[in-house]
């Protein structure tokens, strides 16, 4: 939790530190940071200020020890399953929303609040941050570090309760998940996803099928916006 909470304000730090960089004030990098299409720079400095705390935690929570292995980040070719995971959880969702769409204003504006400010090379590195980095880091830090926390609350408990306790480990994770991203809207799906994505983790005892699953789910994302603005 602290390091969801030093995430957060060392997002808003590098913000102020490229701002003052670039010669923009202060005030004005905030004010943009709200905008439905923020400058990519604000996009930039927000995702990766807020790397340093979702990694350094689990780095700080295992000692400064081997954090690859005690945190379950290691890859397997069983993991590629991990593809046809994330196509069938975006589509899913895609489902869960169908019957609300026409409700919905504007469903897609989180996705174009990272894309829709920026072109050519900006979008290309925002993509590469949002469908490469955003995964490997967000699971890290939710899977790797929080849902282990969780299951060895759970596995303290025997017989029926610990199955019980495993299952209420893996729903937490999931809507911690789906909360963090503070997009009222889109919080069911992603904190269903979040779920699946626990499930995988818990299932391999590793984070490798569920980072290859976030991929695609956020690659699909991506490029459906690019489609669009195409």
């Amino acid at each position: 939790m602290v390091g969801f909470l030093v995430a957060e304000v060392l997002g808003g730090v590098l913000l102020s530190l490229v701002a003052a960089i670039k010669g923009v004030p202060n005030a004005t990098a905030t004010k943009q940071a709200g905008w439905a299409t923020p400058p990519e720079w604000v996009v930039v400095s927000l995702l990766t200020g807020q790397w340093f705390a979702f990694l350094g935690a689990p780095y700080l929570a295992t000692r400064l020890g081997p954090v690859r292995h005690k945190l379950g980040l290691t890859f397997k070719k069983v993991d590629l399953w991990g593809i046809a995971i994330g196509i069938v959880a975006q589509v899913g969702v895609l489902l869960m929303y169908l019957p609300f769409r026409a409700h919905l204003h504007n469903f897609d504006a989180p996705t174009q609040r990272l894309t829709g400010g920026s072109s050519g090379s900006g979008f290309l590195l925002i993509a590469l941050l949002t469908v490469i980095g955003a995964p490997f880091v967000e699971e890290v830090f939710f899977r790797g570090l929080l849902l282990r926390g969780l299951t060895g609350f759970a596995s303290s408990s025997f017989g029926p309760k610990r199955v019980w306790a495993l299952a209420a480990a893996v729903v937490v994770d999931g809507l911690l998940f789906g909360l963090a991203h503070g997009e009222w809207v889109q919080l069911p799906g992603l904190a269903a996803f979040g779920i699946v994505l626990a499930y995988l983790t818990l299932r391999t005892g590793r984070l490798g099928m569920a980072i290859v699953a976030h991929c695609v789910f956020n690659g699909l994302a991506i490029a459906s916006i690019a489609t669009v603005g195409g």
